[in-house]
């Protein structure tokens, strides 16, 4: 029988992955995909002895093979990192850590949450994006050229989203097209180096605001703000889209899926999802004893989060226990029938679980607060960034 914190070895045997790997990818074209030669130049700047590379589940079949050429063209020895023990969209610095790793390298998707603990690359998968069918559909979507228009997109098509914004700029003056932000110590994405950022984005001159969230950072036009604006999505439907959609709320949003070739507007009711959430902080506010789970060793600040969070829990006259138990699932958490509810500390992504699968509600650091803190309260706007919930 599986007990909470580990799964039976049979239930492992005969697990089955919901994976589409990749087949693997000829060797002339391992250099332009995973970035090898700007991965070598990385390692040989730093001087680093010990490079952990982290995979998703999707792209280890290559893996091998890219760690035989960064060890090929620089003075490094890799580890290949697999099955993170959260999200694969964060950057697994404890397992990087086991391995004594002066860095890591962290290919496929991510939801470029900051980190503390090593020098971090992102490799990003550049995924095929078809720009003329891609701005058509824009302008089906959108045929008032008038339109105040955000340009988003899944960090795997961030490559094509230059040339797609040099064709709809000249058409649509109020567009504006979100760069990457990497945040964290020594970050490096794609030949550009990012410092640490943690202070919020200055104005730029003339009052125009500058947003910098989840990764992203696009300046308004002076005088505007982002609720005068609408979203446009480029990349599948998945964690990035709908934490983009619960966190900006009152913007209207559509997307075009570069695989189906197909643009939509999002009808997705975020007013029903939003009071699906709203319910779980009355089942809160209601919980004698609470159980603050870890979904992350990785992001920043998550211990802060936690040491507050319990501050929070004990002045509201709750009980609160915490754990640490990897990957969630149903069996786990329901063997903890003491607890009323759950609180799940991860990254913002991985922070929406639906609950209705669960015994027991899960819900967020933001929606515990507002449950237990007079002064936090339910509003338009919603946070599912831990981080914005600590003081300063």
């Amino acid at each position: 029988m599986a007990d909470a914190f580990s799964s039976s070895s049979e239930t492992v045997i005969q697990r089955v992955l919901d994976v589409n790997p990749n087949g693997n990818t000829p060797t002339e074209d391992l250099q332009q995909l995973y970035q090898i030669t700007e991965t070598c130049a990385f390692i040989s700047e730093h001087r680093f002895a010990k490079v952990a590379l982290q995979f998703p589940d999707e792209l280890l079949v290559d893996s091998a093979a890219v760690a035989e050429e960064i060890e090929r063209n620089s003075q490094a020895k890799t580890f290949i990192l697999g099955d993170t023990s959260y999200g694969s969209c964060c950057v697994d610095e404890v397992a990087a850590e086991h391995v004594g790793a002066d860095c890591m390298v962290h290919y496929g998707s991510a939801c470029l949450s900051p980190s503390r603990r090593l020098p971090v690359m992102y490799v990003f998968e550049k995924r095929p994006l078809d720009v003329q069918t891609c701005s058509a559909s824009f302008r089906e979507l959108y045929p008032d050229r008038q339109t105040h228009v955000v340009l988003l997109c899944d960090v795997n098509y961030d490559h094509a989203i230059g040339d797609l914004a040099a064709l709809l700029i000249p058409e649509y003056p109020n567009l504006v097209a979100a760069e990457l932000v990497v945040e964290g110590e020594q970050c490096y994405s794609h030949g550009r180096i990012k410092s640490i950022n943690t202070e919020p984005c200055p104005s730029e001159d003339g009052g125009a605001e500058i947003v910098c969230q989840f990764g992203r950072r696009f300046s308004l036009k002076s005088g505007s703000s982002l609720t005068d604006y609408r979203i446009f999505y480029v990349g599948r439907e998945g964690a990035t889209l709908r934490n983009f959609m619960m966190t900006w709320n009152r913007c209207s949003f559509c997307s075009f899926d570069p695989v189906s070739a197909k643009g939509r507007v999002e009808s997705v009711n975020v007013n029903r999802a939003l009071m699906k959430r709203y319910y779980a902080i009355e089942r809160a506010k209601d919980a004698g004893v609470v159980g603050v789970l870890v979904g992350t060793l990785g992001v920043a600040d998550y211990l802060a989060v936690i040491r507050q969070l319990k501050e929070t829990l004990r002045r509201a006259g709750k009980k609160s226990y915490v754990f640490a138990m990897g990957k969630l699932n149903v069996p786990k958490l329901a063997n903890f029938l003491e607890i009323d509810v759950f609180v799940l500390i991860a990254c913002p992504e991985n922070s929406l679980l639906d609950s209705s699968e669960f015994y027991k509600p899960v819900v967020t650091p933001f929606e515990m607060e507002v449950a237990c803190n007079r002064d936090r309260e339910w509003s338009e706007e919603y946070v599912t960034d831990f981080r914005h919930l600590l003081p300063g």
